[in-house]
């Protein structure tokens, strides 16, 4: 049984075919970039119907090439904390804010939950620009009462091809409105986001599977009769994709952005561990949850940093990079996003320190990686309180595919805790694979770890992997 496992990131839209064991079937991988309009106001936004045309495209590449001839199983990795309103056609009527988006700011007449703390408990999540009890209000005063209902765009650009695109039980939890040891609405934070009934998606039961639309089935016919599987949010799939899978491993994972993150098995019903008061918590699916904290900065600095400051490219960098120690480079603040939740520094906050007439880019680049590798081991302390015990750390990401030094630096900064790379950079997808296939148990012994200081390419290891085509 081959599996399509698709990546619908922030960044880019990603199809690519495993076998039954979750390998990649060689050369079965599309991609697509999306383009993220950002601004120095804190705008971060993705426009819909350009998102669906990418992973149309996507799919009719893995089609054209028959790729999808073999598939029996759809899974789904999708971004956490995005919404798009939508009129009564089910068409948008703006862009969908992104994570990345930090405009939205609370009512003057509202005053937030009752009791922060046990608010926090129960949704994981805070009274807080990134979470949906504080987007939605802002969104409908800019859009008025054409609203009527909203849309995570993962569920917005489902809908566009499946017959039915309810909202997982994961994605519900990165919206922040979800109580998450009931998986039901919480009262207290559908009425801080103004929710009316029937404006919110319906949540999608266990064992869920959807279906194509006949249109889009007549197009991909090898998928018309195919399930898919409720999404997994995209720092959950990203853990299980890292072997991460138990309390004694945290995933640090570095795509365009970054997160620190522990994984639970905690079933719906069951009491949820005291969750510290800086860090977040989302449901993986009805029986695991996923514990930490993220920042809005990762991949995107070295892609800033490549763009402006005119870096050396490719082994040259790579050379210049191996002159600085980890823990070196310029001071640097790397928050150029803002802060995600909990804080509140706006977009604009990065800062650049100690820099002379011999500071070069490459110096700069370094202090900018660094300063992210200073923010996750701070948050990893308090990650560990949650267990009592120091964690080995998995490396992941594309980010982290791509840079030695990154990985080297993030060792350091870590220390003395044992910290190990995950070499495939298809993470969230191979996650979603597996929690599809409740094969969560395999996942540690499917991670293809190694060192950090490994001069590889970014592929799979032992066990007769191909290397995915870029």
């Amino acid at each position: 049984m081959n599996i399509l496992a698709l990546d619908l990131g922030t960044s880019s839209v990603r199809g690519l075919v495993l076998d039954d064991e979750t390998q990649p079937v060689p050369g079965a991988l599309a991609r697509r970039k999306v383009s993220l309009a950002v601004g120095d106001d804190g705008t971060g936004t993705l426009e819909g119907p350009d998102y669906v045309a990418c992973l149309v495209e996507c799919l009719d590449e893995l089609a054209g090439l028959g790729h999808l001839r073999d598939v029996e199983l759809v899974a789904v990795s999708g971004q956490w904390h995005s919404v798009v309103p939508l009129d009564a056609a089910g068409d948008p009527l703006g862009p969908a804010l992104t994570w990345l988006d930090t405009r939205p700011m609370a009512p003057a007449s509202m005053t937030g939950p009752a009791d922060p703390d046990d608010y926090h408990q129960r949704t994981g999540t805070w009274w807080h620009r990134g979470y949906w009890s504080m987007r939605l209000p802002w969104l409908r005063e800019r859009t008025g009462s054409r609203v009527a209902r909203f849309a995570g765009l993962v569920e917005y650009v489902l809908g566009q091809l499946l017959e039915a695109a309810p909202m997982s039980i994961s994605q519900a939890s990165g919206t922040g409105l979800l109580d998450l040891r009931t998986l039901t609405w919480d009262d207290e934070a559908l009425g801080l986001a103004g929710a009316r009934p029937g404006e919110l998606p319906e949540l999608a039961p266990m064992q869920w599977r959807g279906r194509l639309r006949p249109d889009r089935a007549k197009r991909w016919p090898a998928l018309a009769g195919v399930g898919w599987t409720a999404v997994v949010g995209d720092g959950g799939a990203s853990n299980v994709g890292s072997g991460c899978v138990e309390p004694s491993r945290a995933a640090v994972t570095v795509g365009t952005s970054a997160a620190v993150r522990l994984m639970q098995r905690v079933p719906a019903g069951q009491e949820l561990p005291r969750l510290p008061e800086r860090l977040w918590r989302y449901r993986v699916d009805h029986d695991h949850v996923v514990t930490g904290a993220a920042y809005s900065s990762g991949g995107n600095l070295f892609a800033w940093a490549n763009r402006e400051l005119r870096l050396p490219g490719g082994a040259e960098l790579d050379a210049a990079l191996a002159l600085i120690p980890p823990g070196g480079g310029r001071p640097a603040d790397p928050r150029y996003g803002g802060d995600r939740p909990p804080g509140l520094a706006p977009a604009g906050s990065g800062e650049l320190r100690g820099l002379s007439f011999g500071t070069t880019a490459v110096d700069i680049l370094a202090g900018l990686m660094q300063g992210l590798c200073e923010l996750v081991a701070r948050d990893l302390d308090v990650l560990e309180s949650t267990v009592d015990r120091q964690v080995a750390v998995v490396l992941g990401g594309g980010a982290m595919a791509a840079s030695v030094w990154w990985r080297q630096a993030f060792a350091a900064a870590l220390a003395p805790r044992a910290v190990s790379h995950q070499r495939n950079p298809e993470i969230g997808a191979t996650g979603a694979a597996l929690v599809a296939l409740g094969r969560f148990e395999v996942a540690v012994e499917l991670a293809d770890i190694g060192r950090t200081d490994e001069l590889i390419s970014p592929t799979t290891t032992g066990r007769s992997r191909p290397p995915y085509s870029s």
